[in-house]
């Protein structure tokens, strides 16, 4: 149970915007990916590798034990890939920090047994039946790889937890039924689903993508009447699934990913999200740059000053107490929002 110092320290951190305590911690340890995906550009910089230190780990840990840091998500790339990744694993460890991996799924069966052993959770992603996910991944295999890795972990432990997190746009919004049924076929214990990113430098965009990139993942404005219909087919013929949480969000907060694209258009504003992510977490990404979340600008680098040094200087703390969410473009056209209440265990 969270205790009454913790809460109180997440109230504190919301009123002040400084930070004394930071629940959650995004760390990318290797800039590397192993797939080629349609609306992503990771995989374009595999050339220019980037990759986090034991040192930088360690020195991240005092910065984690004294705000109180309860979850490291890892992330890419593809953090697999990272020679050390187990290492970094048991150094946070010690300090009874839950670590979630998010993978591409390609190396989960090579490494079951260390996974199982030294993670607590796996989120994998899942962008179609076998035709698509390849297609979208544009790796040969990709889907059975990762069905196979899905099977050995849970072969080897039963009750480990392995979710979904799949990406609705142009490509694939006509097969969603089929991404389900597959999610339950592979032995996933929920799936999630967003709406895809074409607006911001995330995914290693340093240049913007054109209107004819972003078309290339956009549902065009003709298609969205069949991305209505099938938002709302999902959440008639699949409501069991909403009730017993293997799909993640609500059918309301469904409906957000046809508004998301319907905006795209003028044809409404963006849906509302909360989002509180630049006071409970931070992004650390594999050159050390420090980021208040995947989408806004860095504001540091572990590389040449520590984490918590740069979290709470005059520029962050700035940056949180002018940010106006409602207002501000990165925010508003956000896929992918992270809320905790100061009162909300992990």
């Amino acid at each position: 149970m969270q205790n009454i110092v913790t809460t109180y320290k997440r109230y504190r951190t919301l009123q002040t915007h400084v930070i004394s305590t930071m629940p959650v911690v995004i760390l990318m340890p290797h800039s590397a990916c192993n797939c080629r995906c349609v609306m992503c550009d990771i995989w374009k910089a595999n050339h220019h590798l980037k990759q986090l230190t034991e040192t930088d780990i360690a020195t991240l840990l005092q910065t984690l034990k004294k705000l109180g840091t309860q979850q490291v998500l890892m992330s890419g790339g593809e953090a697999l890939l990272h020679p050390l990744f187990f290492s970094f694993c048991s150094i946070l460890k010690k300090q009874h920090i839950k670590i979630s991996l998010l993978s591409t799924g390609l190396l989960l069966k090579k490494h079951a047994a260390a996974v199982a052993e030294w993670v607590d959770d796996v989120i994998v992603s899942l962008d179609g039946d076998e035709t698509m996910h390849d297609h979208i991944r544009n790796i040969p295999g990709a889907y059975d790889k990762l069905t196979e890795g899905i099977y050995t972990i849970k072969k080897l432990k039963p009750h480990f937890r392995i979710t979904a997190r799949t990406v609705i746009h142009q490509q694939n919004f006509r097969i969603w039924p089929q991404i389900i049924e597959c999610a339950q076929a592979m032995g996933l214990d929920q799936i999630s689903f967003l709406p895809a990113d074409v607006s911001s430098h995330a995914f290693n965009r340093a240049i913007l993508w054109d209107a004819e990139r972003q078309q290339d993942i956009v549902p065009s404005a003709a298609d969205l009447p069949a991305l209505l219909l099938m938002t709302n087919e999902v959440i008639q013929e699949y409501q069991p699934l909403f009730e017993s949480g293997f799909i993640a969000e609500s059918p309301a907060k469904l409906k957000g990913i046809y508004l998301h694209y319907a905006a795209y258009y003028g044809l409404n504003i963006q849906p509302v999200r909360k989002c509180n992510a630049p006071w409970v977490s931070a992004v650390v990404e594999a050159d050390g740059t420090v980021r208040p979340c995947f989408f806004h600008a860095p504001y540091g680098n572990i590389k040449h000053n520590n984490l918590h040094h740069i979290i709470n200087s005059n520029e962050a703390i700035a940056f949180r107490k002018n940010l106006d969410m409602e207002n501000d473009d990165t925010c508003k056209n956000c896929v992918c929002s992270l809320y905790l209440k100061p009162q909300t265990p992990l």
